[in-house]
């Protein structure tokens, strides 16, 4: 009777081990393993004559059979053996040394572990299954974080599979894939990061018998899978699809193997898997196993349930995969839900142009305003320049911005004759109120790109109990691309000084690192800054020699003081002050010289704003309780070194001793 518990054909498929010779032997094994009844001899035979065998000669191991192997995971279930001796032995039975695997990430060495190193530089000699084990004892013992971990153990898995295994690399993740089920709840994790490693090997190249082999085995285990074993997550076996390059003939020439040499029923055992993955919402894995097999489904029902679901990535999949009818019906359908985004990215990413010119126009027109609201001129011009409908477009929403010297600009550069009267009808439109230099009574903004305006500058500004400190630069708009800090603006209560970094850090390095070191680690200036943080960190990268820059006293974030989003500094400030600042040229070209009128407006409100709020919050908290009064001070930072990382800076302290608090109390009342 237990002899016929051994696998059948179809379970086997070619995936099981050779029959035992002696099924009854076998099983006893298995069961006297199960209850844990053996001891140290017993097992010592059984791993040297049994089961060494089975995890070095072996090609393929049946699903059914992992139960045994199950029962002797040395990590997971320790208590199965009698001793560490035992275990040593078991381990040396086989191939493993007693070499340490050290996994490190981004340049921190972590715990070292007694894992075999010979596992990952040769496995010529180890199996799937010891592999795998090691895997997990390097994943379970690792003390990063699990992202990193995945990460660095892809990168073994990687170093491994260039390392000779037998029959050969895909092969070799073929069966680990089969054997990954009995790993439970890593069973997942693993499976994606095996996969992840052989695609990537797989652009090095292979051997095709290699190949060939591994297809056949992916094959089979998907079979399996789909049959009703749940073996594999479903994204997990779309992925072994797509990694292996499985067909439908593939899957089709297994089947035949199986004697099933009807293909309707394939096409059809295919399908009604299909169809489970849709009745549990598992629209991307669908669509990819369909395109993967080839398995057209022409019905739009299958679109509009995708819609409804918002599953817009897997409608956008299949009905690339159905071609261009199916896509312009996604597109009408876009339309009608008012999706206008997505259906000009279609038309856009598919060549679609001719067929919707109206809806291509709205969607580069919603694109331009985009852009407007968030400042980025200069991006906008440039995906509007080739096209005079664009141009004009963009010009209105410069007027409507109430940005005069883009309008300007843009008539001229691109001989817009019908907006020579762009001011006339600027005047016309509906123009919101900003706050205005008068209204903060802004004497000067002096520019200062010489040493003797600096020095100039740097004596006022020593004079002073509280400052507003902000900084501006070009935008980038290329990934990867970083841009100098252009300019800093210093306000005093009357005066804003706009400080030229660009010409100063190269005319002269020494004297604007002396006089900004005067100013930033002075301790009896209160500096106040919108989340200016990220300033100083941008700073630092930009002029990485300058020590003025590596520390600060006395700086307050009026933004940490407000902790709920209210819109950035212009929507503080219409909070506080009742009307906010125009933010228009926000990400104008901070590089050019001169600026424009408009930008030293801009860039000098941004600081002198800073201390109004302050005026008023200081103000404030000492018309209600000392409380409120004290809450604000403890926000006042000092900060020295790096700054690379100021929120985790051990050195970060709160400014609260009672020098500080008393000064404060004079500087708000002065």
């Amino acid at each position: 009777m237990i002899a016929n518990q051994g696998p059948n054909d179809f379970d086997r498929l070619q995936l099981g081990i050779p029959n035992p010779s002696n099924p009854l032997d076998m099983m006893s094994d298995v069961a006297a393993i199960s209850v844990g009844c053996w001891d140290e001899n017993y097992a010592k035979d059984l791993f040297s004559i049994r089961m060494r065998p089975w995890f070095n000669d072996v090609r393929f191991i049946d699903l059914r059979w992992l139960s045994m192997i199950q029962r002797l995971n040395m990590i997971r279930q320790p208590q199965f053996f009698v001793s560490r001796k035992l275990k040593n032995f078991i381990v040396s039975t086989m191939g493993v040394d007693d070499k340490t695997l050290k996994l490190s990430t981004c340049g921190v060495t972590h715990q070292e572990w007694s894992i075999s190193l010979h596992a990952y530089s040769d496995l010529t000699s180890v199996s799937p299954i010891v592999f795998l084990y090691l895997l997990k004892a390097c994943y379970v013992h690792g003390t990063c974080k699990a992202t990193a971990k995945f990460f660095a153990l892809q990168h073994q898995v990687l170093q491994a599979l260039h390392n000779m295994p037998r029959p050969g690399p895909a092969v070799f993740v073929a069966r680990c894939l089969s054997l990954l089920p009995i790993f439970e709840s890593h069973c997942e994790g693993f499976s994606h990061l095996m996969i992840a490693a052989l695609r990537r090997f797989l652009k090095t190249g292979t051997t095709q018998e290699d190949l060939l082999e591994a297809k056949l085995l992916a094959t089979q285990l998907f079979i399996i899978a789909v049959r009703g074993n749940k073996l594999h997550d479903d994204r997990i076996l779309v992925k072994i699809l797509e990694v292996f390059n499985i067909k439908f003939t593939d899957i089709k020439e297994a089947m035949f193997h199986l004697e099933v040499k009807n293909d309707s029923f394939t096409k059809a055992f295919i399908e009604q898997y299909i169809s489970k993955l849709l009745e549990s919402q598992s629209y991307m894995a669908a669509v990819t196993m369909l395109e993967q097999l080839s398995i057209c489904q022409s019905r739009e029902s299958f679109l509009h349930t995708m819609l409804e679901s918002k599953e817009y990535r897997a409608a956008e999949k299949w009905a690339t995969f159905m071609g261009k009818p199916m896509l312009c019906v996604l597109i009408r359908e876009y339309v009608d839900r008012k999706l206008l985004k997505q259906a000009y990215e279609l038309i856009k990413k598919n060549n679609l142009r001719e067929e919707f010119p109206e809806v291509y126009q709205m969607g580069k027109e919603s694109s331009l305003k985009k852009l407007a609201e968030k400042g980025c001129w200069d991006i906008a011009e440039i995906r509007a320049k080739s096209d005079s409908k664009l141009l004009e477009y963009l010009v209105y929403l410069a007027m409507e911005a109430g940005y005069s010297e883009k309008v300007d600009e843009l008539c001229d550069r691109y001989s817009l004759k019908g907006f020579m009267k762009a001011k006339e009808a600027e005047a016309s439109l509906p123009r919101v109120r900003y706050l205005h230099r008068d209204e903060l009574a802004i004497d000067d903004i002096i520019w200062v790109d010489e040493s003797i305006g600096l020095h100039e500058a740097t004596c006022h500004i020593e004079g002073c109990k509280v400052i507003g400190l902000d900084c501006e630069w070009k935008p980038n708009y290329e990934r990867g691309s970083k841009n100098k800090v252009s300019i800093m603006q210093i306000a005093s209560e009357k005066t804003v000084f706009i400080i030229d970094l660009i010409k100063l850090s190269h005319d002269a390095p020494a004297a604007l690192d002396s006089c900004l070191i005067r100013i930033f680690h002075s301790p009896r200036i209160l500096k106040l800054g919108y989340n200016f943080q990220c300033d100083m960190k941008q700073l630092a990268q930009s002029y990485e020699d300058f020590d003025c820059f590596k520390h600060f006293e006395m700086l307050l974030d009026i933004q940490n003081i407000f902790k709920e989003p209210r819109g950035g500094l212009s929507g503080l400030t219409k909070e506080v002050l009742g009307v906010g600042l125009d933010k228009t040229r926000r990400n104008s070209n901070w590089e050019e010289r001169p600026l424009t009128r408009n930008q030293l407006e801009y860039a000098a409100l941004d600081a002198a704003v800073l201390i109004h709020i302050f005026r008023h919050v200081s103000s404030q908290s000492q018309s209600t309780n000392d409380h409120t009064q004290m809450e604000w001070k403890s926000h006042i930072i000092s900060h020295g070194g790096h700054l690379a990382n100021t929120k985790t800076k051990v050195n970060s302290k709160k400014c609260s001793n009672g020098a500080v608090a008393e000064n404060l109390i004079k500087v708000s009342q002065s």
